[in-house]
């Protein structure tokens, strides 16, 4: 488990795992949290139970779309799996699980800590906008926001089409600082300066973390564009 490093306030939990410490077995192996990926339903199960321990009660999960729609979890919140990319919540002890294995997980919590929201920050999420959407239900303002940024694909790993630059750079010529063209034609894309840049221009300017690459640490992470077939780690946040 990787516990984020930032000034969140002392209620708030917060975790991200790795793919280690599990029951999967390979293409999985082993600390796989993903039950829609083709490994053994009960391998997973048993996966989400050792998550479990260091959880107040099990987590909220998401049928993950790579859209900007966000879930409100409360009191009348149901568990059932939803289609969204993002959870945001204002009750105590509800972790709330966002699964990545390259896109970007995004943690936020509020100074005074009362309110927490995690996301899953694919390319087309972050170019949909799902941060401001998020940002959009707290009640503090973003200034009075802490974000910290988990593993994800790193700048040096995540090859994509002009297009994809294209789609960013309608939104702020900025984010063309996010992009490294190659000889191919093609670029690399720093999908944590994009974060950080939409982060910094609704408002939120304590940010941690940005530090891993999910391709490049195999020992660590488990990549989809890596490996193809392969497992998800979980990030994960609540109100103690």
């Amino acid at each position: 488990m990787l516990t984020p490093t930032w000034n969140a306030p002392a209620n708030i939990g917060a975790l991200s795992t790795t793919r280690t410490g599990g029951s999967s077995v390979a293409p999985f192996a082993s600390l796989n949290l993903g039950l829609h990926v083709g490994d053994d339903e009960q391998a997973v199960l048993a996966n989400r139970d050792h998550l479990a321990q260091y959880l107040p009660q099990p987590p909220v999960w998401l049928n993950q779309v790579h859209s900007a729609d966000v879930v409100v979890v409360d009191a009348r919140f149901t568990a059932e799996l939803i289609n969204a990319d993002a959870l945001y919540t204002q009750l105590q002890n509800r972790p709330l699980a966002i699964m990545t294995a390259d896109c970007l997980p995004v943690l936020l919590t509020s100074t005074c800590g009362t309110e927490v929201a995690a996301i899953h920050g694919g390319w087309r999420g972050l170019n949909l906008g799902i941060i401001a959407n998020t940002l959009a239900h707290f009640n503090a303002p973003a200034e009075q926001v802490i974000a910290w940024l988990g593993p994800a694909i790193g700048a040096q790993k995540f090859e994509v089409g002009a297009e994809v630059k294209m789609a960013f750079c309608e939104q702020s010529l900025t984010h063309a600082a996010a992009f490294t063209v190659l000889s191919n034609g093609k670029y690399l894309a720093d999908i944590y300066a994009i974060a950080r840049h939409q982060l910094n221009q609704l408002g939120v300017k304590h940010i941690s973390g940005g530090e891993y690459c999910t391709v490049s640490q195999p020992e660590q992470f488990f990549s989809y564009r890596r490996d193809g077939q392969t497992g998800r780690m979980a990030s994960l946040i609540w109100r103690k």
